[in-house]
């Protein structure tokens, strides 16, 4: 159970301002938490696996195949900067 002590406790660990018009509300609220994660806890869980993902997807990434290589000299066409083998840029660090 939350007592208006440890409300004030959380509300300081939190950086919250818990006005004295708000304690009512929030200790209600806050146990009746506390309630519902008691009845979870009264369920029976033998033999169930832990969900670690919500859907039993996993990531489905393509290949990574190289396709449709553009050639050295049509690459450097449009670069304001270059030595004909590279993209020359600004120095950015001294």
């Amino acid at each position: 159970m939350i007592t208006t002590e440890l409300l004030h406790k959380i509300a300081h660990l939190a950086r919250l301002d818990v006005r004295p018009e708000e304690e009512a509300s929030m200790l209600g609220s806050m146990n009746d938490v506390l309630t519902w994660m008691e009845q979870l806890n009264e369920v029976d869980t033998e033999g169930v696996e832990p969900l670690t993902h919500i859907s039993p997807e996993n990531n489905v990434l393509r290949d990574d195949v190289v396709m449709n290589q553009l050639p050295r000299e049509q690459a450097l066409v449009n670069a304001p900067q270059q030595d004909g083998q590279f993209f020359e840029v600004p120095k950015v660090l001294e």
